[in-house]
């Protein structure tokens, strides 16, 4: 190996939004997110309910007029 071309590697923990924390090593030194594992809704089983129907009906009235052209 070539020395003095990697980077420093530091033993470090990584602080979610939460509260929780996981040691890990990494070349970046004290790492925050958002999201982990423990808050993900889908590690935890709970899930948002968010309005797809609204979604898909926006998207259908929004592209209307291009699926009427490509029929005719």
């Amino acid at each position: 190996m070539k020395t003095d071309i990697h980077p420093d590697y530091f033993q470090t923990t990584i602080k979610c939004a939460c509260g929780n924390e996981i040691a890990v090593g990494s070349t970046k030194q004290d790492i925050r997110v958002e999201i982990c594992s423990k808050c993900h809704p889908f590690f935890t089983g709970k899930q948002k309910l968010i309005d797809t129907a609204g979604r898909i009906e926006r998207f259908r009235k929004k592209y209307e007029k291009f699926q009427k052209d490509k029929n005719e």
